[in-house]
């Protein structure tokens, strides 16, 4: 739905203590809506402060997020979810990793955080809808039913991470930046002209719950060191690691091989096995990827009958590719028109129809071009 409802709505403002979110709960109240802000208590030591720009849902931040409430003129409170989010994200993140997957927590957090445990106690408490600072577009049709659509300004688009909505929880979603064109300097100016004194904060960017963005030592603390071998196609070994769960496909940087590939061109993660705590590394060109199947689809609006057509993103910053899609059996079978890199299972692929959103679904395997022995 959008600020210029017909009615006036009950409106829960998520608000992480930045400036995307105090802009978009002052719009919703700007529109006539009656906001209240909300801040979720997401880590497990609130008295952790961000480290830099890095981080977010620190006590910092539920400060600032409160400052923002007031200079707004809504009632403000914060909800303790650090459990949830540490079962539902953060347990999950691990798994993943631990499985040889590498998992969007960004994705998950959406799912099953704002957009399911937020939303389930805001409608239980008789709000209409979650509004957030996400960048993307609810259209409403007249017959009631919604579509999520990609943002009016395509360099801030974040519809890849809302691609684990369903219809039911777009149906009470608010996002009043989504259909804007106004850049991130003119929201930081619409916020300094609000009052708001978030409008020079920095943004939070990396993994929210690993404050330093050392991702691979937040993994080593809770799944330790064991020592594993770096090997080519062939199978022969070209140095050791920590453990696979550190590396992730594509990866070029920090694989500290002493040995050189044979045509001096740098060597990529091409397979991550943690049965036998093996990482297969190799040429660029082995990383090409022509199909791909994922599981646990998730759609927004009616699912797909039959093969179709699309666009696919890959990564929450990354382009579009054409692509041909079924659903066979509950599994999305996808074909490329054109190879694809570094795409590995446990990130998400999301299709689009134009700029609409069709939906989501976690890779599980891959085909290339080149099989890794």
């Amino acid at each position: 739905m959008t600020t210029d409802a017909p009615r006036r709505l009950r409106v829960l403002a998520a608000m992480s203590g930045g400036v995307d979110s105090a802009v978009a709960a002052a719009r919703a109240a700007e529109a006539g809506h009656d906001v209240t802000g909300v801040h979720l208590a997401l880590s497990e030591n609130p008295k952790s402060f961000r480290t830099g720009a890095r981080g977010c849902c620190t006590i910092e931040d539920s400060h600032d997020a409160r400052r923002a409430a007031d200079v707004i003129g809504i009632p403000f409170y914060v909800w303790d979810l650090a459990e949830r989010f540490r079962e539902d994200v953060v347990e999950d993140f691990f798994a993943e990793y631990e499985a040889g997957r590498t998992p969007n927590p960004c994705l998950r957090c959406n799912e099953k955080i704002k957009f399911a445990a937020l939303l389930d106690k805001a409608l239980a408490l008789g709000f209409d809808a979650v509004c957030t600072g996400h960048y993307a577009t609810v259209v409403e049709h007249p017959d009631g039913s919604r579509e999520l659509h990609r943002a009016s300004d395509m360099a801030k688009d974040q519809s890849y991470v809302l691609g684990v909505l369903d219809d039911q929880q777009l149906a009470h979603a608010m996002f009043p930046l989504g259909d804007t064109l106004t850049t991130k300097a003119e929201i930081r100016e619409e916020a300094a002209r609000r009052g708001l004194f978030v409008a020079k904060k920095p943004d939070s960017h990396d993994i929210c719950f690993i404050a330093d963005g050392d991702t691979q030592a937040f993994l080593a603390k809770r799944l330790g060191t064991v020592e594993g071998d770096i090997v080519d196609e062939a199978g022969a070994k070209l140095g050791t690691h920590e453990g696979a769960y550190g590396f992730t496909i594509g990866q070029r940087k920090g694989l500290r091989i002493g040995t050189p590939a044979p045509d001096g061109k740098p060597r990529y993660v091409l397979d991550i096995s943690p049965v036998d705590n093996t990482v297969t590394v190799g040429p660029a060109e082995a990383l090409d990827v022509t199909a791909l199947t994922a599981v646990r689809p998730r759609w927004c609006g009616a699912a797909p009958t039959g093969p179709g057509t699309y666009t696919a993103q890959l990564r929450a910053h990354g382009g579009e590719t054409e692509v041909t899609a079924d659903l066979v059996d509950g599994e999305l079978r996808v074909a490329f028109t054109e190879p694809v890199r570094g795409v590995a299972p446990g990130q998400a692929i999301v299709l689009y129809d134009g700029t609409r959103v069709v939906g989501s679904a976690t890779i599980a395997t891959t085909e290339r071009v080149r099989a890794v022995a």
